[in-house]
């Protein structure tokens, strides 16, 4: 903001003087905003406005080499390839990578509990049931639950659970790969197969030119 001060010459003139403010320099442009700082902000929070995007696949663990299943409250890593409880519905919960797991086959969401076990709970409401999708530099996707930050989705070879405290990034037990799962696309994504349908509309009769009017103008 600009300040003025009053000087006053020997002939009791008083002169006004105009002089820019210590933090702005004339001419100086104002700094430009940190969009990097509003996406992380805006990704931590649940999107409201949007309509909710689901894909559907399974997650291959690297570890036990077979996909994760939620059946009921128990969740492993030892479904085959095609098995009906290793399709899985993953839900957008902000515009960035914030998701919601559900098991298309039981209904329940993939949570993880404040003792760091991962169970299968009815409604994913909560923010234990929220997860962040991560991409790895060696192309595996590891997923870090919303609530408990640094705490992971893992599993041992034979395919249980590990406690979610003991888990880090770099470790192979947190590591997965999303594949297509077998079979047609199931609800909601039913009908993206469909083919393209075009509308027909009946043709447009032009209007008849008026002589009459014509004549006389």
């Amino acid at each position: 903001m600009p300040v003025i001060v009053i000087c006053q010459k020997k002939d009791s003139k008083l002169v006004t003087k105009h002089h820019v403010g210590a933090g702005r320099k004339k001419g100086e442009n104002h700094p430009s905003p940190n969009f990097n700082q509003y996406v992380r902000d805006q990704g931590t929070l649940t999107d409201q406005l949007s309509r909710r995007q689901v894909r559907v696949y399974q997650l291959y663990s690297r570890t036990s080499g077979r996909h994760v299943q939620i059946q009921g409250k128990r969740v492993t890593a030892t479904a085959e390839d095609g098995n009906t409880f290793a399709r899985l519905y993953v839900e957008t919960d902000t515009f960035g990578s914030r998701v919601r797991i559900k098991g298309a086959e039981s209904g329940r969401y993939l949570c993880m509990n404040r003792g760091g076990k991962l169970v299968g709970k009815v409604t994913g409401k909560s923010m234990d049931c929220i997860f962040t999708e991560i991409m790895l530099e060696n192309n595996y996707t590891a997923f870090q639950n919303a609530r408990y930050d640094g705490w992971y989705v893992a599993f041992t070879g034979k395919g249980r659970p590990v406690k979610a405290s003991a888990t880090r990034q770099n470790q192979r037990e947190v590591h997965f790969i999303k594949r297509l799962h077998k079979g047609p696309p199931p609800f909601p994504n039913s009908d993206r197969s469909r083919r393209f349908e075009f509308i027909d509309f009946p043709p447009v009769r032009r209007a008849k030119r008026n002589r009459k009017s014509h004549a006389t103008s």
